[in-house]
């Protein structure tokens, strides 16, 4: 070993020496520290308890049996240094009840937040009463530095005012001050107001601490008849600030999570027909939200857990703080959201921006309107689906009349089918089409744009009933819940995509989809090239729907069954008496041997029959 190594090992060693003997003696001097602070705490948590014993003579013997100066009588250590921190947490939670008209709030003094929300003017399915909570089925937190870290669902805090429509509790500390939660609860109304304070707090919260944290979980039970259906429409939403459409997670029964690294205004926890909203006036700083579905055998039957932790800011050097919250717990009806000015009604599934301009701005309004004079929703169904079909009727009598011209020319359109049976002819064949139905004054697209026009409102009708709370809970005919599948008969197996009954509407339905397929299908040629098209349109199309609709709801199921008897009654009379098939034709007959316009379309396939010509010459060459 070399004399530089020797002195390397020496070197190392003098500093491994000298930094243990100096860690040795930081240590002494900051446990000396630590017991001198701990006497002084020791100190002030008694003076502090004796300063509140007197002012609160009546819980004497309470805070006597649990203060813990050092340990409490049962020999239980502190848990916090704050000794009335370590004695609410000790104590035992009484409930407050806030109510009026419409809900009705238990909360808890331990964690002073919602126990449980009972809405008043709806039951489950099961006729009991509705708990959009369920007691003990939340829980609710704030989350600060206050000397040392603490979340307010492990204190109990003390009522300082209560009535009907108020309630303040607060959670006192020993050097001083208190953190308040206000809540109050306006009469007819579903939203209560939350002011968390934090008063007297300078001495205890550092003034370099400008944020708190806040943690909701809530298990959100199952309410409604159908699962399925319940679950596809619950969801958690969340806004940000200005924006007026929310963003979604958890939509269509899938569990997921998701952060958000800004600025957030308010968050749903969405049940099919009511939710839980929360709203921070001054805005979340940033969020973290998550949504588990339950399986739908769950004991508890329970539907999905969510959970919202957010970070909310303020500031503790302008003395004391006020930051202000909203809570909804409600129904998710449309007037009712909108009432709030806050775009909570963009959580109801209505669809898209064109699908949702439709029921926002027509099927709702109509449906409210004949809601004030007519009180049996299967005829409200009944006449707002023959509204729509007034109001499309221009659309609609087009792409019937071009139907039934088309099936007028089916036996012209079968000769040319036997004329030219190759698929090398399939040019020709597509062009001597083209000049029949000019001749006969017919355009195969004519009833195709009417009929994609009309797309936008059947689909908004789709989106509308299962998402309508209007219907539910109304029974019609055999359906005793319009909002959820109807069943005339409860099978003892589980069909896979079906379901474990039979819906009655559903049935009606698909067999409406097959006799207007069926009356339709005659105008389609017997090319073998249709032979799937029949098939789709007459089979396929209606087994599908019976499989779709036979958990979805009943309303939905009634409306497309009207509307299919509708649209085959409009048909017959199209048929019967507007297109006169001998007059097609006659038409035909007079056209003979007259030169027809050709349109660009037949001049492309002129052309591009020209260059089939073309080619296949050229290939016979090149074989030869």
């Amino acid at each position: 070993m070399n004399k530089n190594s020797v002195i390397g090992f020496i070197l190392i060693f003098v500093i491994l020496f000298g930094f243990s003997w100096y860690q040795s003696r930081q240590y002494k001097k900051q446990s000396e520290y630590q017991a001198q602070l701990d006497s002084i705490a020791r100190a002030d948590r008694a003076y502090a308890d004796s300063v509140w014993l007197a002012e609160h003579p009546e819980d004497t013997s309470e805070v006597i049996s649990q203060a813990t100066v050092p340990g409490n009588v049962s020999g239980r250590p502190n848990i916090y240094k704050d000794s009335l921190l370590d004695v609410a947490h000790a104590d035992s939670a009484s409930y407050v009840t806030l109510a009026n008209d419409k809900v009705e709030i238990v909360f808890s003094t331990k964690g002073a937040q919602p126990y449980s929300v009972r809405i008043k003017d709806y039951m489950t399915y099961d006729s009991t009463a509705l708990y959009l909570i369920r007691p003990g089925m939340s829980e609710y937190g704030i989350e600060i530095y206050a000397g040392e870290n603490i979340n307010t669902k492990d204190f109990v805090f003390r009522v300082a005012e209560s009535s009907d429509s108020a309630l303040v509790m607060r959670l006192p500390f020993a050097k001083g001050g208190y953190i308040e939660q206000k809540f109050t609860l306006e009469e007819g109304s579903y939203m209560v107001r939350n002011d968390l304070s934090f008063v007297g707090m300078e001495n205890v919260i550092p003034r370099n601490v400008s944020m708190f944290d806040i943690d909701w979980n809530v298990v959100i039970p199952r309410l409604e008849k159908g699962y399925r259906n319940e679950m596809q429409y619950s969801k958690l939403d969340y806004c940000y600030p200005g924006e007026k459409k929310p963003e979604q997670i958890g939509r269509g029964g899938r569990s997921d999570e998701e952060r958000v690294d800004s600025k957030v205004g308010w968050f749903a926890f969405q049940q099919q027909f009511f939710s839980a909203i929360m709203r921070a006036p001054e805005d979340f700083a940033s969020a973290a939200f998550g949504i588990k579905f339950f399986e739908e055998n769950d004991p508890d039957r329970n539907l999905m857990i969510c959970y919202a932790d957010m970070r909310s800011e303020f500031d503790m050097q302008s003395g004391d703080v006020t930051v202000p919250f909203e809570f909804y717990f409600g129904p998710n009806h449309y007037r009712t959201l909108k009432s709030y000015d806050q775009h909570y009604e963009r959580i109801i599934p209505l669809g898209g921006s064109v699908i949702g301009l439709v029921s926002r701005w027509v099927i709702i309004p109509v449906f409210n309107f004949l809601g004030k004079f007519i009180s049996n929703f299967g005829i409200i169904i009944l006449l707002l689906t023959v509204l729509i079909k007034l109001v499309v009727s221009p659309l609609t009598m087009k792409s019937y009349i071009s139907s039934a011209k088309m099936s007028a020319l089916k036996p012209e359109i079968d000769k040319l089918n036997e004329k030219y049976p190759k698929q090398e002819d399939a040019l020709r064949k597509q062009q001597a089409m083209m000049d029949l139905y000019k001749r006969a004054g017919v355009s195969p697209m004519g009833g195709c744009l009417p009929m994609l026009l009309q797309f936008p409102i059947l689909y908004a009708m789709f989106r509308f009933f299962p998402a309508s709370i209007e219907l539910r809970q109304q029974s019609f005919l055999w359906a005793d819940d319009l909002s959820a599948y109807d069943s005339i008969l409860n099978l003892p197996f589980n069909i896979p995509l079906y379901g474990d009954h039979v819906s009655l509407f559903a049935l009606l339905m698909a067999l409406s989809m097959f006799l207007y397929s069926k009356m339709t299908s005659s105008q389609m040629s017997n090319d073998p090239s249709m032979a799937g098209m029949k098939f789709m349109s007459v089979w396929l199309m209606p087994i599908m729907m019976l499989f779709i609709c036979n958990n979805l709801s009943s309303g939905l199921s009634y409306y497309y069954l009207l509307s299919n008897l509708i649209t085959m009654g409009q048909t017959w009379f199209v048929k019967k008496y507007i297109v006169k098939p001998e007059e097609i034709l006659k038409q035909l007959k007079e056209s003979e041997g007259k030169p027809v316009p050709k349109s660009k379309w037949q001049q492309r396939l002129e052309e591009a029959q020209k260059m089939q010509q073309q080619l296949a010459k050229e290939q016979a060459k090149k074989r030869r």
